[in-house]
């Protein structure tokens, strides 16, 4: 075989992996959960996770600017500043103008980052006027949900890992559910030792810790199956305590709470009392 042969192959070889990975580019970006062999993150669902992506691809950008800029200024020097260029040492002491311009150059850097850094801390940790607001509980090795009785639920429940279900060490018995388009308030703690709270779709993560109630948010643009874990090492099954919110329609959702209602009644769980946000604060 010829190496003009050889050669067209693997160009050939080539093309049909770039077509593979362009066909299948929604499995490197996992909507709503994990995909394999994914180098991604997981395709965003709301605002805040929108916002954390466009800053992470914008900072990946100034970093490799950085780095090729150092690179260049580094095989500069060692070219042009080598010993058989310079047989005679230079006396230099410094340059005024290059040590204000290291100095400024860098803070100017930092300002540009700081500024969507800001917002996006702003947009995590503000809560809008929330439509619908639940409680989760992390337990070892499972969470519990409440729905308050002044928002049309009044009932609670236990969400276990599902061992037999799919997608594998994330599915769940009993899912949370909600409305798509509507600002979710959940309010997180613990009962035992700290959890982590942690939704990637939604850009979310908040710790679970006992004796404190935590506040987060989210609002989901789309309907789906979203599945997270829990994110801090807290015992022997750590890994086997998975979150799963299920996004539907309104009418989806009303059914499923009138139905919640009947199937989670006899569980003996009393609904919670909706915390204001000053009430969180009182409890820490």
């Amino acid at each position: 075989m010829g190496m003009d042969s050889l050669r067209l192959r693997f160009l050939a070889a080539l093309a049909v992996a770039a077509a593979l990975v362009v066909q299948s580019g929604a499995a490197f970006a996992g909507v709503g959960q994990p995909s394999p062999w994914q180098v991604g993150l997981q395709v965003p669902v709301t605002e805040v996770a929108e916002f954390m992506h466009w800053f992470h691809d914008g900072l990946l950008w100034i970093i490799s600017i950085i780095v090729l800029f150092v690179l260049a200024l580094i095989i500069y020097v060692v070219v042009r500043f080598s010993e058989k260029r310079n047989p005679v040492p230079s006396k230099t002491t410094h340059n005024a103008l290059l040590e204000v311009a290291w100095t400024i150059v860098p803070v100017l850097i930092l300002v540009i980052i700081a500024v969507p850094s800001f917002r996006l801390l702003r947009l995590q940790l503000v809560t809008p006027p929330a439509d619908i607001t639940i409680k989760a509980t992390g337990h070892q090795w499972y969470w519990s949900y409440e729905y308050p009785e002044d928002q049309n639920g009044g009932f609670a429940f236990d969400s276990n890992m599902d061992a037999n279900g799919q997608p594998r060490l994330l599915a769940v018995d009993n899912e949370v559910v909600l409305p798509v388009g509507k600002t979710i308030r959940v309010q997180v703690t613990a009962a035992d030792v700290i959890h982590a709270f942690a939704m990637p779709s939604f850009g979310l993560k908040i710790d679970a810790i006992p004796g404190r109630l935590n506040e987060t948010w989210f609002k989901a643009e789309k309907e789906g199956v979203f599945y997270g874990q829990c994110s801090l090492i807290c015992g022997q099954n750590h890994a086997f305590m998975p979150i799963a919110i299920r996004i539907v329609s309104e009418q989806q959702y009303a059914a499923w709470l009138t139905e919640a209602k009947q199937k989670f009644a006899s569980t003996g769980k009393a609904p919670m009392a909706v915390a204001s946000r000053a009430d969180a604060v009182s409890a820490e």
